[in-house]
């Protein structure tokens, strides 16, 4: 299986250029031309990186996290969602690495067999930073207007954990 991934990278570029070659385009050329439009919008999400991992870790040093989180653990104990795992809840769809973060912090006190752990777990791998992501797709493709996306995409993320902490007790 090693030597597989060893060679694929030369093999999708052999191809790539293959490709080009076949439409009687320069591969060379594209490939310098995706690399550039690839910076280019790395420079422009770099403004959406920094306000994001800049507020969360404000909302952290504040302790406006932790204060959020005690406000909701009644609605998070209500839809049968541990207590424990309010922070990740609220931190997931703002940051990735915040919430893995939280999530390892919660599998070190409670242990990664536990009922937290394997919630915390199952939420991180059935939800999304959604505001990172919605950030890079419309900035990517120049919407400035998200409309309903970003109500809509919370509430997937609130099935989502909704749904993990169900598992978890279904389940385990």
């Amino acid at each position: 299986m090693e030597k597989i991934t060893d060679y694929l990278i030369p093999i999708v570029l052999l191809f790539t250029a293959a490709w080009a070659l076949r439409k009687k385009e320069n591969p060379y050329e594209l490939m310098l031309r995706g690399g550039e439009e690839g910076l280019r919008l790395c420079a422009s999400l770099i403004p959406t990186m920094i306000f994001l991992l800049t507020a969360v870790a404000m909302l952290r040093a504040s302790g406006a996290i932790e204060w959020i989180s005690t406000f909701f653990a009644p609605v998070f104990r209500f839809f049968g969602i541990p207590e424990q795992t309010a922070l990740l809840v609220l931190i997931r769809p703002i940051s990735g690495s915040a919430a893995l973060a939280v999530g390892a912090e919660l599998m070190t006190q409670y242990g990664v067999d536990s009922p937290v752990g394997r919630t915390a777990a199952v939420m991180l791998g059935s939800t999304e930073t959604t505001f990172y992501t919605i950030s890079v797709y419309f900035g990517a493709a120049g919407i400035r207007k998200t409309r309903y996306t970003l109500i809509a995409a919370l509430i997937a993320d609130f099935v989502g954990f909704f749904m993990a902490s169900l598992t978890v007790r279904l389940f385990f």
